[in-house]
Parts: structure tokens; C-alpha cells; sequence
């Protein structure tokens, strides 16, 4: 009985250790703020990899930061979903966005492109009042916004992207893998990427196992970064991919002080 009663509170005790270690931070949103340096005076929430078939970051909590910073502008650095049966759940994330009145402002990621079909998955974004950009600019109030598509899944084009954009204001761009700053050598002001999760399962030589390109193998996976041409910001993501486990880093939104 008593051998009983210990092995019972041992595994008690592992799946709790399990739970703190891999669970919670998937829960636990940890908000990162990067000053920008670009003196635009916009703030700007920048949200990213949702994954909401494995999202445990709730409307609630988003809508209540999105209540708190008052932002100017919301930017969403893709993957929203790959699978067709979570679009439901999608809308839920879609509806707050929209109910804030925030103008908001996205871009596709690699696990969007495997939507089944993917202008089904736009024109759904873009009912809730978010503009998807797919290789194209827009200008806003003091500085042109420019939407590469997702490069891992051969999407990108910078060429199309700055097509419409001028040298006399700022340039910031909005992508899903920063693994496009190797080939940007147009000038930029700002990027804002996601796609690496901060490495999700944080543990040494992890981008040995999982090619992810060129920066995380050169242990470049999040923070601020910069090359001669801009400055660039990898955001860890709020949901997660293959497994719903997170280990040594949270779930994330970025307040960017343009």
C-alpha cells in the first residue's frame, strides 16, 4: 500500500514538473517592447504564428492588451492555421482584431500556404477588416508599410514588394521568416518577422536537428538584429507547431515603439 501511495506521488510529481516545464509557458503570455528608433511616434502590437489549432493564449487575454497599449496599428507576421477545421476557432482571434478598431495589417506564413485553399483563408481574414498584403506596400501616416510573402514557402517577392515604394519615407516591413533579410538589399527602416518561436523547445544545437535556414543556424532565432540594410525583429510567437509544448520560452506579443 504504501509502495502504491509513493509511485502515485511520484508521477504526481513528474507530470507536475512536466506541466511547469512545457504547459505553462504556452499559457503564460509574456509581452517583449522594442524601441524602434525610427521616431515615427506610432506604436505598433506586432502578433504572430497564432497556430490556433494549438493555441492556449485566450481572446480575452489579447483583448485586454490590445485595451491596455492602445496601439496604432496591429501587425500580424502570419501562420494563422493550416487546417481548414480550426478557421472557426480562427474567427474568434479574427473578430477581436477587428472589434478593436485598430487598423490591422497581415501577412501569410508557410503554414497558411498549406491551406487547402488558401484565397479561402484571405478572403476570410480580410472579412474581419484586416489587409492582408502579399507582396505589396501601402503607405501610412509618416512611413510606407511593405508585406513580403512567406519565403519559406517560395512566396516572397521582394522586387513586386517595393515596387510602390518611394526613398523619402521610412520603410517598414511585415514578413513571416526573417530568413528573407539574407536577400533584402533594399534599404528598410524596420522588419518585423516570427516563424522560429524563440526555438520553442529551447535547448542547445536544437537548429542541428531542425533546419530552419540560414540565421537560426547561425543562432539568430529572435530578439533585435541588424544587417547593413535595416534592422530586424524575430517575435517568439503566441501558439506553437508540431507539438503544443513550449520549454525555456513564452508565448509572445511585441509592443515595437516606431
Amino acid at each position: 500500500m504504501l509502495t502504491t501511495a509513493i509511485a502515485l506521488l511520484s508521477l504526481l510529481a513528474v507530470l507536475g514538473i512536466l506541466y511547469l516545464a512545457l504547459i505553462l509557458p504556452t499559457q503564460w503570455l509574456k509581452v517583449e517592447r522594442v524601441e524602434v528608433g525610427t521616431k515615427l511616434g506610432k506604436k505598433a502590437l506586432q502578433f504572430s504564428d497564432l497556430h490556433v489549432e494549438r493555441l492556449r493564449i485566450t481572446p480575452k487575454q489579447l483583448q485586454k492588451l490590445i485595451s491596455l497599449e492602445q496601439p496604432d496599428y496591429i501587425f500580424i507576421t502570419g501562420d494563422f492555421t493550416k487546417l481548414p477545421d480550426s478557421l472557426p476557432k480562427l474567427i474568434t482571434y479574427l473578430k477581436l482584431f477587428q472589434d478593436s478598431g485598430i487598423p490591422t495589417y497581415a501577412v501569410l506564413g508557410n503554414h497558411d500556404h498549406q491551406q487547402p485553399k488558401v484565397r479561402n483563408l484571405i478572403r476570410l481574414i480580410e472579412s474581419y477588416n484586416i489587409r492582408v498584403l502579399r507582396n505589396e506596400s501601402v503607405q501610412l501616416e509618416g512611413f510606407q508599410l511593405v508585406g513580403i510573402d512567406d519565403f519559406n514557402s517560395g512566396k516572397s517577392n521582394i522586387t513586386k514588394s517595393f515596387s510602390a515604394v518611394v526613398s523619402e519615407l521610412p520603410v517598414i516591413i511585415i514578413t513571416h521568416d526573417p530568413n528573407i533579410v539574407l536577400f533584402l538589399t533594399r534599404p528598410y527602416s524596420f522588419l518585423m518577422a516570427g516563424h522560429l518561436h524563440g526555438r520553442q523547445f529551447n535547448v542547445p544545437f536544437f537548429y542541428k536537428f531542425r533546419r530552419m535556414g540560414k540565421l537560426p543556424a547561425m543562432g539568430i532565432y529572435k530578439g533585435v538584429h541588424t544587417t547593413p540594410f535595416g534592422k530586424y525583429y524575430i517575435s517568439k510567437g503566441l501558439g506553437q507547431t508540431a507539438f503544443n509544448v513550449r520549454f525555456m520560452v513564452r508565448s509572445e506579443v511585441t509592443v515595437h515603439q516606431l
